[in-house]
């Protein structure tokens, strides 16, 4: 990939540092230098008008400007429809907008990718997990740089997974399995054999460690995201089943057959806005649809595909249970079974969440799919 620099004027001289986004956004093309005498509705004005403000005051302050320019956001009114799909666009259109917003407010990092402001923290670990080593000054959003804060958080003290007694430790941009309904799912449906598994999109490796937990004797995992791919190799050595399970890259299957073939697709298909949103966006339902298609091919005489998939899209208008079914049909495949749970997440009962009225009808369910 292209190195991207940005430019800016700074005591009357031109000053250049390489450009790093998380999401992937374009260097901004106006730079104001900006301190903390600047005020949140000046920094507001300044941000949606598509100026950036590299920030050389308090780090702390920073964060609180960061605070006022988000709580101005909010007192807009808030668009909604009557109808989910519309409500959904208008909702992604929303935080599309906000981050564009809040990722105006800039923040210059040394080659050593430590902080050069006051009362900034040493997060030189956590950047350098998410960011690599750069070598040279850089600059990024303080949305970003926030955000690889808390991803090494995360990562430091793991999330906890009844169904293993144990925590899974999420990387930088490596979706957290913090939902832990489908978890239970694939924890509890019975096994069609204990001979071998793979799990398509393992992404943390949690599944594929519930597959080892529950007796499998050779579990094969797959994903294409580098980050994916080191975050379940290191999950699954640290609880032990390393000797069990296989992590190899590749893009759905692995080559070969197995009587259990497991998949957590993305759930919604629409376009993801970065590198994280591909765990939950799946952009025209491709990863869904190349599962569905492919995994008749992959399954041993009498195997099961065991598809775990939320049915928001359908409360949200972006698919249909006919066109779910049509799917498979197609890719040669019968239910056998399907097992239910309702989500138990926060945003259920969050009258207040744009898509409160899709969330509070949600179900999740283990699709168990064999071979016509």
């Amino acid at each position: 990939m292209t190195e991207q620099y940005v430019v800016w004027t700074e005591n009357d001289t031109e000053r250049r540092a390489l450009w790093g986004s998380t999401s992937g956004a374009p260097a901004p093309r106006r730079i104001l230098v900006a301190d903390d005498t600047m005020k949140a509705d000046e920094a507001y004005r300044l941000a949606c008008e598509g100026t950036a403000l590299l920030w050389r005051g308090d780090f702390q302050n920073a964060r609180q400007l960061s605070k006022a320019v988000a709580a101005r956001m909010d007192r807009k009114p808030r668009r909604d429809s009557d109808d989910p799909a519309q409500a959904f666009h208008l909702h992604r259109q929303t935080q599309g907008r906000r981050a564009q917003i809040l990722g105006m407010l800039l923040i210059p990092l040394d080659a050593d990718l430590s902080i050069p402001l006051r009362r900034a923290p040493d997060a030189h670990v956590a950047f350098t997990e998410a960011f690599g080593v750069t070598e040279q000054p850089s600059v990024r959003s303080l949305r970003d740089l926030l955000g690889a804060i808390g991803a090494h958080e995360w990562n430091r003290k793991g999330v906890l997974i009844p169904a293993l007694d144990a925590r899974i430790h999420p990387a930088f941009g490596v979706f957290s399995p913090v939902r832990g309904e489908y978890i239970d799912l694939v924890a509890a449906a019975p096994l069609p054999s204990t001979e071998s598994a793979f799990d398509i999109g393992t992404g943390t490796g949690v599944l594929a460690a519930v597959l080892a937990a529950r007796g499998v004797t050779e579990v094969t995992a797959t994903d294409q995201d580098p980050r994916a791919l080191q975050c379940a190799r290191s999950n699954l050595d640290r609880l032990g089943y390393s000797d069990q399970v296989t992590v190899i890259e590749a893009d759905l299957f692995p080559e070969g057959a197995a009587p259990l073939v497991v998949c957590n697709p993305p759930w919604i298909p629409a376009k993801a806005t970065s590198p994280i949103e591909y765990a939950i966006y799946d952009p025209a339902g491709a990863m869904l649809k190349g599962f569905l298609t492919g995994v008749g091919d992959h399954l041993a005489e009498g195997g099961e595909a065991w598809l775990i998939l939320s049915d928001i899209a359908e409360h949200l208008g972006l698919r249909t249970r006919s066109e779910l079914h049509a799917m498979i049909a197609a890719g040669g495949l019968t239910v056998i079974d399907r097992i239910d749970v309702k989500p138990t997440h926060a945003k259920v009962s969050d009258r207040t969440d744009a898509l409160h009225a899709a969330r509070a009808r949600e179900t999740t369910s283990l699709w168990r799919l064999r071979r016509r």
